[in-house]
């Protein structure tokens, strides 16, 4: 198979670029001969030589190179040009290295400079590709954006910014406390085998507890901060996504299904927090052990440390492939979770009509088929795991057996110490681990933090409706308009042009067929939704300037089915209040005739209710959601069917408290004759608009649609009495 022209291209160059190299290591050589300096001017020359090469490598490469191959040439001149200075100077300064410097390279360490760093170029390009490199636009766009995901959980994590950095801290010091175990390691293997020096092996003996201490006291300390920053920021984020979600309009919790919800809550969120908590911390330690373990492993033998990078860039191809299949792997798991927590969670909502439709067999097939898909995709994610485990051992495997092969004829030459060899083995099984680390773990943050995506949307998303204002009138008078309303729903258009009034001190009933607009009226009374023409006014101001603190506290509705929370009865009468005392809740109790059944139960006003009320009937759950209004004395009180599901005494008895406010606006959604008649303004519409309208008697001497409801209403009544 013939290489692409750019590879070759690209060939060619690194060829020309590492004979100017070359040249100049042996100008190098020729002027250090001529002088030799001082230990700080011969490094500091060093630097400033190599720096003068990668300009003019730069130079050569800008004038002979093809402009597609420039920029991936650039990275590797960097470090072709100063990754020897790097070693030497850390060589020098690093307990247990090289005494001194010794200004005239060795020719192994030049091969070794400018092999490790086309190693290290390979391993960070196939690993961690840059924009200039040649892969699919699609994919590049997708790691930009994950990059940008990605520093947005982090600028959420400033407030942790002193935990985090102690966190950093203690895990630097535990990773250059842990890289020197293995050395130690080898140098109390020396002295055993050697002449036996006593105060020698008790010295490496006591150099590696304490180092030892040193790392799993450090590990201790960082794996504590980071746990407190990752709980932090959860807390943080829920927070901030849950005080976001009470913000949205009603539609959106229609279109959106309550476990879809409630998995963004929980378990995105902690897969955010883990994205920058956990995984940043694997890869600064991964990549602070793996710089401090190839300065060790180059200090014992170089040969062996080649041969060991030979194995990195494999294991990178094969971790980055994988990593590709995985990404898409969890994705899709992560879509089947949430339609198995949705399925039962719908299911188990919606139990007693499973049960009145015989429908468990069906619910059952559903949730066994979105188990099935699951299992899919788990056996696939499985299958790419196994192979690439195979492959990853096959390769180590096989390195390692060269590099004992290598050792031991490195320890027959004299070239190395048993006890060197034993170290060198456990950093370079540190080493690779390490670096695979560095390649799963930049790949599982680009995975974890596609979950973030749907948690910043739900953060980013601005409510439809419009804010609410501040106005606070010092007095309501509860006079309540439609000018010329017109809303719409997806599928279809429920009020055409509406214009309507509701005075204080008078009781509106809107009557009429199904779907004529009634319900939408309450709930943009309520500001549920928002007109998309017109305006809804509270004395004469548009409602959505008004507080809504304010407007909640002078509003109360009723609907025909209420929801309660779990909690006491206590508790659902008095929500959203403050400071509330018993005896203000008692009188509530006693207007909505539902004391009695109270005084008759257990715990009283601390019996429970059960979720969503279930352990109540539909007409206490009726009455309860009835004494919440009242206790709140409403200027303007919504009723939309609110006493449907009570018995004719009880009914009686609680109309006659609803009416019994002066100078309350009160709107009733209504079928039952008794309380049509006895409203003293009467609205009929159908199909989104208002047909008539007058009171009880106008609208039957007009013999209209009003009429006629009425007679059938008046024949329903009639049959049920019967």
């Amino acid at each position: 198979m013939m290489a692409h022209p750019t590879e070759r291209a690209a060939v060619r160059a690194c060829a020309l670029l590492l004979g100017c190299d070359l040249i100049l290591w042996l100008i190098l050589v020729a002027g250090l001969l001529w002088f030799e300096g001082t230990f700080i001017l011969s490094l500091s020359w060093i630097w400033a030589f190599r720096a003068v090469c990668w300009f003019l490598l730069n130079q050569v490469g800008s004038v002979l190179v093809e402009k597609i191959v420039q920029p991936l040439l650039k990275r590797w001149v960097v470090l072709l040009c100063f990754l020897p200075p790097v070693f030497d100077t850390v060589q020098t300064l690093v307990p247990g290295g090289a005494c001194g410097f010794c200004p005239v390279p060795d020719a192994g360490m030049v091969i070794l400079s400018a092999v490790t760093a086309t190693l290290v170029y390979m391993v960070w390009e196939m690993a961690f590709p840059s924009n200039d490199s040649k892969k699919d636009a699609k994919k590049e766009k997708k790691d930009q954006e994950a990059k940008a995901l990605l520093m947005r959980v982090i600028h959420y994590s400033r407030a942790d910014y002193l935990h985090l950095g102690a966190a950093f801290i203690f895990l630097i010091l535990a990773a250059l406390f842990e890289s020197f175990i293995p050395y130690y390691v080898g140098k109390i293997i020396d002295v055993l085998k050697g002449d036996y020096q006593h105060n020698t092996f008790m010295w490496a003996i006591g150099l590696m507890s304490l180092y030892s201490f040193g790392s799993s006291l450090f590990s201790g300390l960082r794996g504590g901060m980071f746990m407190c920053s990752l709980s932090r920021l959860n807390r943080r984020i829920r927070h901030m996504l849950f005080q976001n979600l009470m913000k949205q309009e009603i539609s959106f919790f229609e279109d959106n299904k309550p476990g879809s919800l409630t998995s963004r809550l929980v378990s995105d969120t902690d897969k955010m927090g883990r994205s920058i908590a956990m995984n940043v911390n694997v890869l600064l330690r991964s990549l602070v052990k793996t710089c401090s373990m190839l300065v060790s492993m180059l200090s014992l033998s170089w040969q062996l440390t080649i041969l060991t990078c030979v194995e990195m860039p494999l294991l990178a191809v094969l971790q980055n492939n994988y990593n590709t299949l995985a990404q898409k792997t969890n994705r899709e798991l992560q879509d089947c979770k949430a339609e198995i927590e949705q399925l039962a969670l719908s299911t188990v909502d919606a139990m007693k009509t499973v049960r009145s439709f015989r429908a468990e067999a069906q619910e059952q097939r559903r949730y066994e088929e979105a188990l099935d898909r699951k299992l899919q995709v788990q056996t696939r994610k499985g299958i790419y795991s196994a192979v690439h485990l195979l492959l990853r051992r096959f390769v180590s495997v096989s390195l390692k057996i060269a590099m004992l092969l290598l050792g031991q004829n490195l320890i027959t030459s004299g070239q190395l110490s048993s006890g060197g060899l034993l170290a060198f083995v456990l950093y370079q099984k540190d080493m690779v681990t390490n670096m695979r680390h560095l390649v799963y773990v930049y790949g599982d943050i680009l995975n974890t933090v596609w979950s973030a995506e749907k948690v910043f949307q739900l953060l980013d998303r601005r409510a439809t409706v419009r804010e609410a204002g501040d106005f606070v009138p010092p007095k309501l008078e509860g006079r309540l308009t439609f000018d010329n309303v017109t809303f719409s729903y997806p599928s279809r258009e429920a009020l055409k042009s509406v214009s309507l009034e509701l005075k204080p001190g008078k009781m509106t009933a809107l009557v009429g067929p199904s779907g004529g607009g009634k319900s939408t009226c309450v709930s943009l009374l309520q500001r549920f939704y928002e007109p998309q023409k017109g305006e809804v006014l509270l004395d004469g101001v548009p409602i959505y300037h008004y507080q809504q603190r304010y407007l909640c506290s002078q509003m109360a509705a009723v609907s025909q089915n209420p929801e309660l929370f779990s909690g006491s009865i206590k508790y659902n009468i008095e929500y959203g209040l403050h400071g509330c005392s018993e005896e203000r809740v008692q009188d509530a109790a006693k207007k909505a005739s539902v004391n009695k059944f109270i005084h008759n139960m257990d715990q009283g006003y601390d019996t429970d209710v059960g979720q969503r009320g279930e352990r109540l009937s539909s007409g206490q759950k009726q009455c309860i959601a009835i004494a919440r209004a009242m206790i709140r004395t409403p200027k303007i009180l919504i009723l939309d069917e609110a006493t449907s599901k009570l018995d004719s005494n009880t009914q009686h008895a609680v109309q006659q408290a609803l009416s019994g406010a002066a100078g309350q606006t009160v709107l009733v959604v209504a079928h039952r004759l008794q309380t049509i008649e006895k409203a003293d303004h009467i609205i009929y519409m159908e199909d989104g608009k208002i047909v008539e309208q007058g009171t009880h008697e106008q609208l039957m001497s007009k013999k209209g649609s009003y009429y006629e409801l009425r007679e059938k209403l008046f024949t329903l009544d009639s049959d049920q009495q019967n």
